[in-house]
């Protein structure tokens, strides 16, 4: 919790066993689990950590969902199950875990001793992340309940069982960016892009540089900083099809006209930026060009086969010999 407003995080974090009292506690800085522990960190006090296995799967999806800062994960686990999670006190602090977790394991991080390289860790990304600091979790205590079920995901090149996480994820939050960009018509993340790396959007567009305004709007909301490519295309393309929006990309742009570059936070687990969290992004307007977006030559259409046609030729194959 944050020790100022007694904030709740719950997030999905990484923890490399060292030895039978001692975890690393892997919270990238830009998560909320970082920005509670630097307020400990300022005040030297220890950080009361509870890390829960098992129970209703929801609480997978609900730690690791892009919510809005401040809202409960808890809350949205809640109104997935249609029933509220019942919560119970921890045996050796004050924070509360779901009372039909598998496993509980409680404990702290003491802001006054000094980071411990963790990893390498295999991760999503499909690599091992390379050693660096981060700080210790000192376990407290162990409990579980009667004939626990341990969970596991096994992680790896994609795709493997994360990705279909990540694919619920944007279903489930698509009407939240439609609130905030009403022109969006669909977002897919594809399995290549490890969840944040890669996004196809789809909108109705309606006036020049629209797609750039998508392309800066998603950079600036939550997870979607660490995106690294943004490519747009028109509605009428259906961005879950890959071999579909590559069609578009490589037949509506001009590399120079219709790219941008910008610099921005990255994930710490990407191991291709050149510093540590910090990287350039690549936006690609795929979309039909209007007016005023520097293309003055007739736009051809599509070769589609018209419905008439169609028709003719489904009635071909219905007919009988």
């Amino acid at each position: 919790k944050d020790p100022d407003t007694g904030e709740r995080n719950v997030g999905m974090y990484r923890i490399q066993i060292y030895d039978e009292r001692t975890t690393g506690m892997h919270w990238q800085l830009q998560k909320v689990g970082a920005r509670h522990g630097r307020r400990y960190y300022q005040t030297g006090t220890r950080m009361p950590v509870a890390i829960f296995l098992g129970g209703d799967p929801v609480f997978t999806f609900a730690a690791t969902a892009p919510l809005p800062d401040g809202l409960d994960e808890f809350l949205l686990a809640g109104y997935l199950r249609k029933k509220s999670v019942e919560l119970v006190k921890c045996e050796t602090n004050d924070l509360e875990v779901p009372a039909n977790a598998d496993f509980v394991i409680e404990g702290y991080v003491d802001p006054r001793e000094p980071l411990r390289e963790e990893g390498p860790f295999g991760d999503h990304t499909g690599y091992y992340t390379l050693p660096e600091p981060y700080p210790v979790f000192h376990i407290t205590a162990i409990t579980h309940r009667k004939e626990a079920v341990y969970p596991a995901t096994i992680v790896g090149m994609p795709p493997m069982e994360d990705f279909y996480i990540g694919s619920a994820s944007v279903k489930l939050f698509l009407p939240i960016f439609r609130m905030n960009f009403p022109e969006i018509a669909d977002i897919a993340l594809p399995a290549e892009g490890v969840f944040h790396n890669l996004v196809f959007v789809s909108i109705r567009k309606s006036y020049p540089m629209q797609a750039y305004k998508i392309m800066h709007g998603l950079w600036g909301m939550g997870q979607m900083m660490f995106t690294k490519y943004i490519v747009v295309v028109d509605d009428d393309v259906d961005v879950h099809n890959t071999s579909e929006v590559l069609f578009r990309l490589c037949a509506n742009t001009d590399p120079q006209r219709d790219s941008i570059f910008t610099k921005g936070p990255a994930d710490v687990l990407d191991h291709a930026t050149s510093e540590i969290a910090i990287g350039t992004k690549l936006g690609i307007d795929a979309t039909r060009k209007l007016a005023g977006e520097g293309f003055k030559r007739p736009w051809p259409p599509l070769i589609r086969i018209s419905e008439e046609v169609r028709r003719k030729i489904d009635a071909l194959f219905k007919t009988k010999p």
